[in-house]
């Protein structure tokens, strides 16, 4: 009678436990998917060239850089700036 007992008590607590488990909240999101379609939504609001330029401002300011070197001096991301904003008035000019 007690080893119908202890097994009963076992697969009890066992079903309990993953009962518990599998009706979490937590289960049903990932914070980094929702972090990937944060950042995709904000980046389809950014439209013009203006809005995506202050985006990257606000990412760099974070202290996230666009091509993801942290070591990166500011004199190199100004220099790396005025050769961007050149190409794309050149490119602008001849669209």
């Amino acid at each position: 009678m007690i080893d119908y007992f202890a097994l009963a008590l076992g697969h009890g607590l066992l079903a309990i436990a993953l009962l518990r488990l599998v009706m979490r909240d937590a289960l049903d999101t990932d914070p980094l998917l929702e972090s990937l379609r944060q950042e995709a939504e904000d980046n389809r609001k950014s439209a013009g060239a203006a809005a995506r330029s202050a985006a990257r401002r606000a990412r760099s300011e974070d202290g996230e850089h666009a091509d993801g070197d942290p070591a990166r001096s500011s004199s190199e991301a100004v220099a790396q700036a005025k050769a961007r904003s050149s190409s794309e008035a050149v490119a602008h000019k001849n669209a």
